[in-house]
């Protein structure tokens, strides 16, 4: 009775699939599921990841479960989104459901429809999560943009902090201030002594016609101090 089910769900299956399935025995055959999967980028196009299903029938098929397994195609190109060594277990795993629900019935159209439809949600699981983690880090940096604009907010606290450094500011500049005024006004009222020639000092009076030609040793203290406070 198994193996005359068995014949049956084979002759549909070449019906279904011509170009895809391949026979490996009477018991065992391929089937190549390709994945419908647009490309993400246009200027990065891929071929659609495909792989093979391999499917053994039992001896009592498909009152128990057929053997199951995916295997690469050879020299198949790689795919970002899609790896048979990395994503066998979880897809075969992925069946085990649906294989229980099947037993007593032709299942190999069933078990190729949802490997297809787990694999395709795969693929999107990661391009959901890799655009996910590309928003984040756009919204991460806006936020950080935003933060020149908005600067920080005022508390309390931080008034109080900023209220005391703006009074030591004021004060340091006042002093500051004050300091120069007070060195300005130092200085204006510090005039250099004006010199006289030996003729000015002898118009004047404070030598005699005899020490014209002398030099200012000869000159009494008193008269050079009214000397500097004329010239002033």
């Amino acid at each position: 009775m198994g193996r005359e089910e068995q014949i049956e769900e084979r002759e549909v299956l070449e019906s279904i699939f011509p170009d895809e399935i391949t026979d490996i025995s009477e018991t065992e055959f391929r089937i190549c599921v390709t994945l419908d999967v647009p490309d993400k980028d246009e200027d990065e196009a891929h071929e659609p990841p495909q792989f093979l299903l391999s499917v053994r029938y039992p001896e009592d098929y498909p009152d128990s479960a057929p053997h199951l397994d995916i295997i690469a195609l050879p020299n198949a190109p790689s795919h970002p989104d899609f790896s048979v060594a990395d994503d066998r277990d979880r897809l075969l795993a992925g069946l085990a459901d649906t294989v229980q629900e099947s037993l007593g019935m032709a299942m190999v159209f069933t078990l190729v429809s949802a490997l297809k439809e787990a694999a395709e949600q795969l693929v999107q699981d990661r391009r959901d999560a890799a655009e996910a983690v590309r928003e984040e880090a756009l919204l991460s940096a806006e936020r950080e943009e935003n933060k020149k604009f908005h600067g920080t907010p005022v508390t309390p606290e931080t008034f109080l902090r900023w209220r005391e450094g703006f009074l030591r500011e004021v004060e340091e500049r006042e002093r500051r201030e004050e300091e120069e005024r007070l060195a300005e006004l130092k200085r204006a009222r510090v005039k250099e002594p004006v010199k006289l020639t030996g003729r000015q000092l002898w118009e004047r009076g404070l030598v005699g016609k005899g020490d014209e030609d002398d030099d200012d040793e000869g000159v009494p203290a008193e008269a050079l101090e009214k000397l500097q406070v004329e010239a002033q």
